[in-house]
C-alpha cells in the first residue's frame, strides 16, 4: 500500500481528494491537514510514502511548507495542486523550483462532484504510482492530461525515492532494478554533422531541461526544438524563466518562427510543435491535431517532422518522463540516420520515456543527466561527442 497525506485548507477539497484515491486499491489515505504546520507534525508521527499539498493556505502556505519538507525530508515525493492560470502557474512553478516532485490542477468548471473526482482521479493515480510505487507503471500510459483533454502531464524536479539510485550513481543500462532487462550495450563512434537538436521530457523534465540548455553556449551552432508536457501558461512562463538564466536564447515558439542557432524553442502548452523547410529556411509550425499519447503538445509529432526536414542530421534527445511519448517518433529519426540518446534511469525522475526508447533498441547513447549537455555541446561542434553506445539485440 502506498500511503498519502492530504493537505489542503478546504474541508471539501480534502474529501474529494480523499475519494478519488478510495478507487485505488493500492493507496490508502493516512491522515489529512488543513495548513503546512499541522501537515510537518503529520508527517513525522505518520511517514506518509507521499504528500498532496495545496499552494494557498493561512498559517503556513504550499511554499512555505514545500521548503520545510524539503530540509528534513529530501526524498519524500509531494505532487501541488494548482490552478490554469497566471498566479497559479507562477506558485507551481516557484513550487517545483523549491523541490515539488510534481504538480495537478485542481478542477474547474465541471459540472458535478462526481466530474471533479474523475478528473483529480485521472491526474493524480498514474502520478502516485510513478512517483512513490518504485518502477510499477513508469511504462504505463501517461495520466490524463492536466486540465482537460488537451493538456499535458505536469513537470517534476525530483527523484522518486525507494529503488532509485542517488544522485551521481549510475545504474547500467542493461540492469533495470524491475522489468525486463534490456538489450546489452556495445560502444560504436559516431561523428556525423548534426544541424538540430530535438529534446522530449515529461514528469522531472522542468529540472532535467534547465540542467541541459544553462550549460549551452550563446554560440550553439544549432537550434534546439523541444517539447516538455505543460499546459498553456505554463510553458510560457517556464520559457522566460530560463531565458532569463540561460546564455542561449529561449522562447515558447509561435507559428512561423524561422528556426536559427542558438535559440531553443520550446512547444505551447495546448499546441503540437512542428518544423517546415521553406525555401532555404526552416520554420516552427504549430497546430491543434488530435493529443498523442494522451498529451498536446506530443514529442513523437516534434520528432517526425524533425525526421522529415532534417533526417540523419538530427541529435534527438530523451529526457525523464511518464509513458512512451517519443518512441515512435525516435524509431522515425534512427531510420533516417538520426543520433538518439536517452537519459539514464538513475538521473530520471521516471524512466519512462527514455526507459522506452533505451528498451525498443532506439538509443545510441545511454547517459547520465549531467553528461548529456557535453554531449550535446561536442556533438554539434563537429567533434566525436562522448562515448555513443548502441543498443543491439
Amino acid at each position: 500500500m502506498i500511503s498519502v497525506l492530504v493537505v489542503d485548507d478546504s474541508v471539501v477539497v480534502r474529501r474529494l481528494i480523499t475519494d478519488a484515491l478510495g478507487d485505488d486499491p493500492e493507496i490508502r489515505v493516512v491522515g489529512t491537514a488543513p495548513n503546512g504546520k499541522v501537515a510537518m507534525t503529520k508527517i513525522e508521527q505518520l511517514r506518509p510514502d507521499l504528500v498532496t499539498l495545496d499552494i494557498e493556505m493561512p498559517i503556513m502556505d504550499g511554499l512555505q511548507t514545500m521548503r520545510a519538507i524539503r530540509a528534513k525530508y529530501a526524498r519524500l515525493p509531494v505532487i501541488m495542486f494548482s490552478t490554469l492560470t497566471a498566479a497559479g502557474a507562477t506558485a507551481t512553478l516557484d513550487a517545483l523550483s523549491a523541490g515539488a516532485s510534481d504538480y495537478v490542477t485542481k478542477p474547474a468548471n465541471v459540472g458535478s462532484v462526481a466530474e471533479s473526482i474523475r478528473s483529480v482521479r485521472e491526474q493524480i493515480i498514474p502520478r502516485i504510482h510513478a512517483l512513490a510505487g518504485g518502477r510499477r507503471g513508469a511504462l504505463a500510459a501517461p495520466p490524463r492530461p492536466l486540465g482537460g483533454p488537451n493538456h499535458a502531464p505536469a513537470p517534476s524536479l525530483t527523484r522518486p525515492p525507494g529503488g532509485s539510485a542517488l544522485p551521481g550513481v549510475v545504474r547500467p543500462p542493461n540492469v533495470p532494478p524491475n522489468g525486463p532487462a534490456v538489450a546489452p550495450i556495445r560502444a560504436v563512434p559516431r561523428g556525423g554533422a548534426i544541424e538540430v537538436v530535438a529534446i522530449g521530457c515529461s514528469t522531472g523534465g522542468p529540472d532535467a531541461l534547465t540542467s541541459v540548455v544553462r550549460a549551452l553556449p550563446a554560440s550553439l551552432p544549432v537550434p534546439v526544438v523541444v517539447v516538455q508536457h505543460m499546459p498553456p501558461v505554463f510553458t510560457k512562463m517556464f520559457a522566460d524563466r530560463l531565458d532569463r538564466t540561460a546564455a542561449v536564447t529561449v522562447v515558447e515558439a509561435t507559428g512561423d518562427m524561422v528556426v536559427r542557432p542558438g535559440t531553443v524553442y520550446i512547444a505551447p502548452g495546448d499546441f503540437h510543435l512542428e518544423v517546415h523547410r521553406r525555401g532555404t529556411e526552416v520554420v516552427t509550425k504549430l497546430n491543434t491535431g488530435p493529443p498523442e499519447n494522451f498529451c498536446r503538445p506530443a514529442v513523437d509529432v516534434l520528432f517526425r517532422s524533425v525526421a522529415r526536414v532534417y533526417g540523419g542530421a538530427t541529435l534527438a534527445i530523451v529526457l525523464t518522463g511518464m509513458g512512451q511519448d517519443g518512441k515512435r517518433g525516435a524509431e522515425q529519426l534512427r531510420s533516417a540516420g538520426a543520433e538518439i540518446v536517452a537519459q539514464d534511469e538513475a538521473t530520471s525522475v521516471v524512466w519512462g520515456m527514455p526507459g522506452a526508447v533505451t528498451q525498443a533498441g532506439l538509443a545510441h547513447a545511454v547517459l547520465p543527466l549531467g553528461d548529456i549537455a557535453n554531449h550535446l555541446i561536442s556533438r554539434t561542434a563537429g567533434g566525436r561527442g562522448a562515448k555513443s553506445m548502441e543498443v543491439t539485440r
